[in-house]
């Protein structure tokens, strides 16, 4: 158990990730609530839910698990692991247990702002650059976990950006747009984005597809940027980015929830 602990901890504070699953509720089955057991990205394990079959499946799901970050409730029905609720079925918690997310805003206007603020509030790891020092302050944005000013080439080069890191250029112009992408492109980041409109934006990639820069990486920009929520003012604008990032990040849709039973539709 004390080596299982240890294994959480060094996960939590930025090491590889592993997936655990406890035991929330045995439901009708032989288990017992409290059990965990630990999944590595190669399947590997560490501790037991009780029961080998039980093991087995979610050691089978680890990539699935590792690809969203989940945190989610399942249910053991008829030997297979369902997310909807199960009468008299095992509950098991799953959990991608990993170093909080985090995200570098290119540009510290008020789009930037507002994007620290909720970055902040969704628990984000927050690091914001701006080459003015008047933006790129500290007193100005206290969300930030880390603000940068620098030039933006200089700054993008030296910041570790791995699959957890989510890039998002929101800077003045698309001239700092096109110098901030060029330097993010091909670093592995999980979710690059770039706010401008369908014109301004297309210029900028075809400048880089001319250079050379790989089609792949090119193709994942997310740009425009966010989900098309009718978003006009800053705050509103960052509502749309976060939900993008999140909805990638998830493995969303970016569907509407929304549905009646037949019975009580029109």
């Amino acid at each position: 158990m004390l080596e299982l602990t240890r294994r959480l901890l060094v996960a939590a504070e930025g090491g590889e990730p592993v997936l655990l699953a406890s035991i929330l509720d045995p439901g009708r089955e032989s288990l017992t609530a409290g059990a965990r057991l630990l999944v590595e990205r190669d399947g590997s394990r560490m501790g037991s839910l009780g029961d080998p079959a039980l093991d087995e499946l979610v050691a089978a799901a680890r990539d699935d698990l590792f690809r969203r970050h989940a945190a989610e409730t399942v249910y053991l029905a008829d030997g297979a692991l369902s997310p909807r609720t199960v009468a008299g079925g095992a509950a098991i918690y799953l959990e991608v247990v990993e170093a909080k997310p985090e995200i570098l805003i290119v540009g510290a206007g008020h789009i930037g702002r507002s994007l620290a603020k909720l970055a902040d509030f969704l628990d984000f790891q927050v690091a914001i650059l701006d080459d003015r020092e008047e933006f790129a302050d500290a007193r100005v944005v206290p969300e930030a976990d880390q603000v940068i000013c620098d030039d933006y080439e200089a700054a993008i080069d030296r910041f570790p950006i791995g699959p957890s890191t989510s890039v998002v250029m929101v800077t003045r112009g698309h001239k700092q747009d096109e110098i901030a992408l060029r330097r993010v492109l091909g670093r592995g980041a999980g979710y690059v984005g770039m706010i401008g409109s369908k014109r301004r934006t297309a210029t900028v990639l075809s400048h880089l597809k001319d250079e050379g820069f790989d089609a792949g990486d090119l193709a994942a920009v997310r740009t425009p940027i966010g989900l098309d929520i009718g978003a006009e003012t800053p705050e509103e604008i960052a509502l749309s980015i976060m939900a993008e990032v999140l909805m990638l990040r998830r493995g969303g849709t970016g569907a509407p929830m929304y549905r009646r039973p037949a019975g009580l539709r029109d």
